[in-house]
């Protein structure tokens, strides 16, 4: 066989079930043994695209997705995508094609140096000089993503080597073994976290990373009594309705359940990555963090843990809770009443009946539509904040957001996967106008694939967080409005079918509509982002964290 035949051999050998991409002639022969595999290829409409649809694979299944692109700029639309997935520590495999590296007529025509460029954004990247190495730099490869932190690792496999004939087979499959914390380390964290008077867990990215961490989370809840709020990354993996979840961190600071962080005297901080927006700033005033982790903590001057748990999450969480006398982590009260006051102005607030709708409106009327397992894809944009802070999450991908690298443009094409990955379930991507357009075109894909998908268009012309934080910095609007498509008419030009002008009574019964109906829909919607100012600035600077 020649070498693109055993590299599609090493690949089912992995079991890929899906490649996403976009192939140029230097992939024709990796094409060609593609034709015949049990493998499918999911032909995207730009490289960018694949990537997050590969990584998004990865972040949901925890084996690595894997996506196609040709040389030159090919290769250089995947930057973002592997970026995304390098920053979130989402495992997957970009193969890359190259000119013959033995011989070639072509001198330098779409030629640069892909291997340096994906160095600093890869675990791993190798070009593949001879056939014979294939086997075993596909398996190193997948054992390289999937081990903590896991993340992108990269080939280029060029068209000559492609061409080589070998006799080598596919490499053995070598399980990979957890690491698991040492004894003594829990003793210590332990008797710190028993003596504390206001204890709390945050629960971040990398706990959302497998399934089996969110249940020993959800178990080390129940068993101790401990209150807990998360990250944006670490949204779900414990259900953000039970009575002692605090919310969110859409904010670093400011909001209502950094009042809790404020009287805590130990944070319990499970899963976190200093790639991720702060939760909380960390000053040298006594708070003590525990860091928990698969990984040791990369210092900042904002995050400096005083102890760590370093080895598998799940198995930490089960061992530290077995150490802890049950229900015996409520603290002093403050958490119970700063909860009914986190329900009051976050989940529960009286919500006028206006048009355009306000951030809060839109999350709560999409909250009570969703089913429990649904999937809601968020894009970047000021939206996010909102629906990070007042969505409440319900499993560990409910809500797929990216908090790390934070690109635009990944919304339409996270929930692609999404839905390819679970069918049965209900998927939404919301996503604005700025970031839609980056990758809309992937509506195409959603309707080759015949998925049945919505799409949430919040309409301000704008790019609207920028805006907002021009406007808080004092300064003039300038640089960031412009024009748009006629919305309906452009997902009707793919085949899809659109909805505007829905108003105050009639979202619910559209988007319910939208839910049960096959096919792709987008419902594009004016968005009135005055509750920015109203909310996130001067209603949070009048708060009071003294209650009760």
């Amino acid at each position: 066989m020649n070498g693109a035949e055993l590299m599609v051999k090493c690949l089912e050998n992995e079991g890929v079930e899906y490649i996403f991409g976009i192939p140029g002639e230097e992939n024709l022969a990796f094409l060609e043994a593609l034709r015949s595999s049990s493998i499918k290829l999911i032909l995207t409409r730009h490289e960018q695209a694949a990537g997050f649809m590969a990584a998004t694979y990865g972040r949901l299944t925890g084996k690595p997705g894997v996506c196609l692109a040709t040389l030159g700029p090919g290769a250089t639309n995947f930057v973002t995508s592997v970026s995304y997935a390098f920053l979130g520590g989402m495992p997957c495999l970009f193969i890359t094609g190259q000119k013959p590296i033995k011989s070639s007529k072509q001198g330098r025509f779409q030629i640069i140096n892909v291997i340096s460029m994906m160095a600093p954004i890869t675990k791993m990247t190798r070009q593949i000089v001879g056939a014979d190495s294939i086997a075993t730099l596909v398996r190193e490869s997948f054992r390289v993503a999937v081990q903590e932190k896991s993340g992108p690792v990269h080939l280029e496999l060029p068209e000559d080597i492609a061409a080589e004939q070998t006799r080598v087979t596919p490499f053995p499959l070598t399980p990979i073994r957890k690491k698991l914390a040492s004894n003594a380390s829990f003793e210590e964290v332990a008797e710190i976290i028993k003596k504390a008077k206001n204890p709390l867990l945050l629960i971040a990215a990398a706990s959302n990373r497998h399934h089996q961490a969110g249940t020993a989370l959800e178990h080390f809840i129940e068993q101790t009594g401990i209150h807990f709020f998360s990250t944006q990354m670490g949204k779900g993996a414990a259900d953000e309705f039970h009575p002692r979840c605090l919310g969110t961190a859409a904010l670093s600071d400011h909001d209502y359940l950094h009042c809790a962080i404020g009287r805590a005297d130990v944070i319990v901080n499970v899963g976190h990555d200093v790639v991720e927006k702060p939760p909380f700033f960390m000053q040298r005033n006594g708070l003590i963090v525990i860091h928990i982790n698969y990984f040791h903590a990369v210092f900042d001057e904002v995050y400096f843990p005083q102890h760590e748990v370093i080895g598998d999450i799940a198995d930490s969480m089960q061992r530290l809770a077995a150490l802890i006398a049950p229900k015996s982590l409520g603290g002093d009260g403050y958490f119970n009443l700063l909860k009914k006051e986190i329900d009051k102005h976050v989940y529960k607030r009286t919500l006028p009946a206006t048009f355009p709708y306000t951030p809060q409106q839109l999350t709560r009327v999409l909250r009570e539509l969703m089913d429990k397992d649904s999937i809601l894809s968020l894009d970047n944009g000021m939206y996010k904040i909102w629906f990070a802070r007042n969505y409440r999450s319900t499993n560990s991908h409910s809500v797929l957001l990216d908090n790390a690298l934070a690109t635009m443009g990944a919304g339409l094409p996270v929930a692609i996967a999404a839905k390819m990955l679970f069918p049965e379930k209900k998927v939404v991507a919301v996503c604005g106008d700025g970031g839609f357009m980056m990758n809309s075109q992937e509506m195409e894909t959603a309707i080759r694939l015949k998925l049945d998908l919505v799409i949430l268009l919040i309409r301000d012309d704008a790019f609207g967080m920028i805006k907002w934080k021009q406007g808080g910095m004092g300064l003039p609007a300038f640089g960031l409005d412009f024009g748009n498509p006629d919305f309906v008419k452009y997902a009707e030009s793919y085949g899809a079918r659109g909805y505007r002008g829905v108003n105050q009574e009639q979202l619910a019964e559209v988007l319910e509509h939208c839910l049960d109906t096959p096919g792709v829909h987008l419902i594009e919607l004016p968005i009135d982002y005055a509750e920015n100012e109203s909310v996130l600035t001067e209603e949070l600077k009048r708060k009071t964290c003294l209650l009760g």
